[in-house]
């Protein structure tokens, strides 16, 4: 019997928080569920700023529009990613089929992965983006534009580790029905089952009903009366 399938025990067990918190995945669901607030948050309140009072409100990196528009929605898509995340890690131990189980761990694999490499590319777009923009937006918002930057950094990191964990927990998955599943055709070791008459039949030795101390053919013993 398995006592493990992809990461977690055996669906039956009763939740326990303690241990839920205390490992890794969530503590970084929640470190890159505050990144992405930190990341949308800040472009959302003090990204757009008036250059003129005849001007409308442009981006603080380079007015660029398109950078605040992909940070603020690379944050809202993470931060809803995260709470459905929370929610199935803590619902996972929970499922008793392997298969449902691989395809969330493939799927959170997926997603990380695909989620650090938008992280990246939000990075490099805004930091390039920030050494452009002139020096009287910086005066007025690089406290912000700098959180914003350093802040996507974080969620590279983060999320990085969570495909690297998920990675993990697929390949644990797959070990564990490598090693324990075994098919009878091609198990040499599996004993044969015993045979349905062997419980059948008396257990002791019966002696044969032909003695062989019986008389040799030929021989005439005449009946006693």
């Amino acid at each position: 019997m398995q006592s493990s399938a992809y990461g977690a025990s055996l669906a039956g067990g009763a939740f326990d928080v303690v241990h839920f918190v205390k490992q890794p995945q969530p503590i970084l669901r929640c470190l890159s569920w505050l990144f992405s607030i930190v990341v949308f948050a800040t472009i959302t309140a003090e990204g757009y700023i008036n250059q003129t009072k005849d001007q409308d409100a442009k981006c603080i990196f380079n007015a660029n529009d398109s950078a605040c528009s992909y940070g603020v929605g690379i944050g809202v898509l993470a931060f809803m990613a995260c709470v459905v995340f929370l929610i199935v890690d803590a619902y996972f131990p929970q499922i008793s089929n392997a298969k449902e189980r691989k395809v969330i761990v493939l799927g959170d694999l997926v997603f990380s992965g695909v989620w650090a490499f938008l992280w990246f590319i939000c990075f490099c777009f805004l930091a390039n983006q920030w050494s452009k923009t002139p020096d009287s937006t910086e005066a007025v918002a690089g406290d912000a534009a700098r959180a914003i930057v350093t802040f996507s950094f974080f969620s590279i990191i983060t999320w990085g580790l969570l495909c690297f964990f998920a990675l993990e927990r697929y390949r644990q998955g797959v070990n564990e029905f490598e090693q324990e599943y075994r098919d009878p055709a091609n198990d040499q070791s599996t004993p044969y089952p015993p045979s349905p008459y062997a419980s059948s039949g008396p257990t002791g030795y019966q002696q044969s009903p032909f003695s062989n101390n019986q008389e040799q053919p030929g021989e005439y013993q005449p009946p006693a009366y």
